[in-house]
């Protein structure tokens, strides 16, 4: 494993409208060589290709929700909730949909052959069909964009459950235990600031070991940070507990940092090695990258997690190295120290009654005077003077 470079080469970025984009063109180039070719038949074929497309769909939905009102209203629904139903079956697209066909079946009046409405009937009819066989059933693609869009994934959920059970809990206390756990050692670890946050590794393979020592021999257990102790689900005194590390340079030196995995990264390889759970090593390695896009976008808009905190993904390409993690954790707290710098906080001086006594005089024509908000103005007490050259005799007036 190794540090990414640039996480965004690896980690998924949300789908764009590039299909929808090429849907409209399509359609619109073909609708227009229509209305070119065959003008006086525009219509009749836009209506009946859109009732084709919009009453397969409904009766599709119609199929649905006769199996809903029968077996789950109860269960699902809380009772029997017609429009609920009707909307979870059909869909309000697809009711537009088959009444804008049948506005333009009204408005132009179409007169299809015998032919034609068979063609209808039938595609209507097969719709169904072939919907619940699963040959129009949505793709891979299709499935994962509407997964990530109304936030269904297995990912999602436990990057907000490892936020709001805990991270929120323990990065507002982190800097307090810090500074409890420097004052209760003689040595000086934590010196650099970056070494003050909590470092979250995140290998794209899910294999948590649960000791470092074990992955890397430059990075040694020092100490535990003392215990954060928070009343939670019923339960007095949740204890909640950091661990601290030494890690070795290739000089020796010592970094210490607050270090540890992320948990419910073992959710995930812990269901990919479960027949039941229907999850590959695929979906794993999606599923880890969308838990990391999911908590740094959480963890970005969080005011109490601000600054407290860095996410390290882990590429599993490069096993062989044997100090992969401690390169990955020193290389990291070294991007921290060029990159950040500390703003300190703004203290507003106080204001001075007599501000000219208290002002450094530069000599004895200068004196530096402070920038003033109230206009004054300026009266010199020389006399008025002509911008014309002297005139040394009136003659010299006349013409």
């Amino acid at each position: 494993m190794q540090q990414l470079g640039g996480e965004e080469c690896l980690v998924p970025r949300p789908r764009g409208s590039l299909p929808k984009a090429c849907a409209i063109g399509l359609a619109s180039v073909v609708m227009v060589a229509i209305l070119v070719l065959e003008p006086e038949g525009f219509f009749r074929h836009v209506s009946t290709a859109i009732l084709i497309l919009t009453v397969g769909p409904l009766l599709h939905g119609v199929f649905l929700l006769s199996e809903e009102c029968l077996h789950h209203a109860t269960t699902r629904y809380r009772g029997r909730r017609l429009g609920q139903m009707v909307t979870a079956c059909v869909g309000v697209c697809t009711l537009l949909g088959v009444g804008l066909a049948v506005l333009l079946f009204v408005l132009t009046k179409p007169q299809l052959w015998r032919d034609q409405w068979s063609m209808v009937i039938l595609a209507c009819v097969l719709y169904p069909l072939l919907k619940t066989l699963g040959v129009l059933g949505p793709s891979e693609v299709e499935v994962s964009e509407i997964c990530e869009t109304r936030k269904m994934n297995v990912a999602h959920g436990l990057a907000w459950s490892f936020h709001l059970g805990y991270l929120n809990l323990v990065l507002p206390r982190l800097e307090g235990s810090i500074t409890a756990f420097r004052a209760s050692h003689n040595a000086g670890p934590f010196e650099t600031r970056g070494s003050r946050k909590l470092l979250i590794l995140l290998p794209l393979n899910a294999n948590i070991t649960h000791t470092l020592e074990d992955e890397d021999t430059n990075i040694h257990f020092h100490d535990n940070l003392p215990d954060t102790e928070i009343d939670r689900a019923g339960v007095r005194g949740r204890v909640y507990k950091h661990s601290v590390y030494t890690v070795l340079d290739k000089d020796k030196q010592a970094h210490h940092c607050v270090v540890e995995y992320a948990t419910p990264l073992l959710t995930l390889y812990k269901m990919s090695q479960e027949s039941s759970a229907g999850f590959g090593e695929r979906d794993r390695r999606e599923q880890v990258l969308l838990f990391y896009r999911t908590l740094q976008d959480i963890l970005d808009r969080s005011v109490e997690c601000r600054n407290r905190y860095r996410l390290i993904l882990l590429n599993d390409e490069h096993e062989d190295d044997p100090h992969y993690l401690s390169n990955a954790i020193l290389k990291n707290l070294d991007q921290q120290e060029k990159e950040e710098f500390y703003v300190p906080p703004f203290i507003p001086q106080p204001e001075v009654d007599h501000p000219f006594h208290a002002l450094p005089i530069i000599d004895d024509w200068h004196r530096a005077e402070p920038m003033s908000r109230v206009p004054t103005i300026m009266i010199s007490h020389d006399m008025p003077r002509t911008l014309r050259e002297p005139v040394e005799n009136s003659e010299d007036l006349s013409p």
